[in-house]
């Protein structure tokens, strides 16, 4: 598995203005190269590559000097992100589902450019960047494997970071444990182990929802292009960054710990996308991120050896974890009452073993 290492860049004043002035160039390309595929399309029913659209470069450099100023891979780059955001519509198309057809860039919403190749060095806590320069870099851990490439990004808040993407296969395997474990997902608690372990509900954006409010209220009220503005947007913008890197850090260390602990462990395949339109619940559930917990845990667990088994989540909450017989009840029952073996505990606690025991079963399955 290529591994990504992210860190912080401290760009100067001047650099910064370079970075701004090579993202705005990326988006008029990006923005081109989009109108040369629609419009050869609408007109006569001609599809562009990926190859053809990249031949444009030279064409668009004449007629606007200022391309130059960027690096030709970085260019390139966009009209391959182009030809993949048409992919992913046809792909859509194919399955059925809505297609989003992909759409033109405005000013600020281009984010992000990639080294694929060349143009970039990283020496010491410099990173060399072709047209723009040497940045300050806080490596605050060693970069593992060779560099294949590599992206800036900034960010909401005006913050700089650069990914990097290595060939340095990282598996480092954990001492073989017996130890197996269902999880249920929850808003109440967090989750519930069948272990009888429960974990609370961060709820980060619950907590923020005032300050975001209040906020919200100031950004529409101000007059649009104004200082006053700006300023509220850059506050709303650091509320969201707030939340995120709090749900972030949660979830790596959850993730990382249950990881260190079990050998297997079970999860539902939940199909959040739908859950999520439930008007009473849809919120709670984007803040619990519960997809991102299995992802994280996930990848973690085949870089340490271990398994991650997703199970069918159809009647788990309803089925008595001891006996097997089926209990139906509304989500707002708290409490597992099986009138058959008189067993009584929590909703979630009776799911979590019932995940485990269908998760244990599947492994049967595969090992024989």
């Amino acid at each position: 598995m290529p591994q990504i290492f992210r860190y912080r860049l401290y760009p100067t004043k001047h650099q910064v203005t370079k970075l701004n002035k090579t993202l705005d160039l990326c988006r008029w390309v990006y923005n081109e190269t989009l109108a040369l595929r629609k419009n050869a399309w609408e007109s006569e029913q001609k599809r562009i590559s990926y190859y053809d659209s990249k031949r444009m470069i030279p064409v668009w450099k004449k007629d606007k000097p200022e391309l130059k100023e960027v690096h030709a891979h970085v260019l390139q780059d966009v009209t391959m992100r182009v030809d993949l955001a048409f992919q992913a519509f046809f792909r859509r198309v194919k399955a059925g589902e809505k297609p989003g057809y992909p759409r033109f860039k405005g000013k600020g919403w281009y984010d992000s450019i990639t080294y694929t190749e060349s143009g970039f060095k990283l020496e010491d806590c410099n990173l060399w960047l072709s047209k723009i320069g040497n940045i300050k870099t806080v490596l605050h851990r060693p970069i593992e494997g060779n560099i294949k490439r590599m992206t800036i990004r900034r960010s909401a808040t005006q913050k700089w970071f650069v990914s990097i993407l290595t060939d340095y296969d990282f598996y480092n395997p954990l001492e073989t444990s017996d130890k197996a474990v269902g999880i249920d997902v929850g808003i109440l608690s967090f989750a519930a182990l069948s272990d009888e372990t429960f974990i609370e509900n961060p709820r980060f954006y619950f907590k923020e929802e005032k300050n975001l409010a209040k906020f919200q209220r100031k950004h529409s009220k101000a007059v649009k292009g104004t200082l006053e503005q700006k300023k509220a947007l850059k506050v709303l913008c650091r509320v969201h960054e707030r939340i995120s890197n709090k749900r972030e850090d949660f979830i790596q260390k959850l993730s990382k710990s249950l990881v260190e602990k079990f050998g297997i462990i079970c999860f539902e395949d939940l199909n959040i996308k739908n859950m999520i339109k439930n008007p009473l619940y849809g919120k709670g559930i984007m803040d619990a991120a519960w997809r991102k917990l299995v992802a994280y845990t996930t990848y973690k667990a085949e870089n340490a050896g271990r398994r991650v088994i997703l199970v069918n989540p159809y009647n788990t909450s309803q089925t008595c974890s001891k006996c097997g017989m089926l209990v139906e009840k509304d989500i707002s029952i708290r409490v597992h009452n099986c009138p058959s073996c008189s067993l009584s505990i929590d909703c979630d606690l009776n799911a979590s073993i019932n995940i485990l025991r269908l998760g244990l079963q599947s492994v049967r399955k595969t090992e024989r």
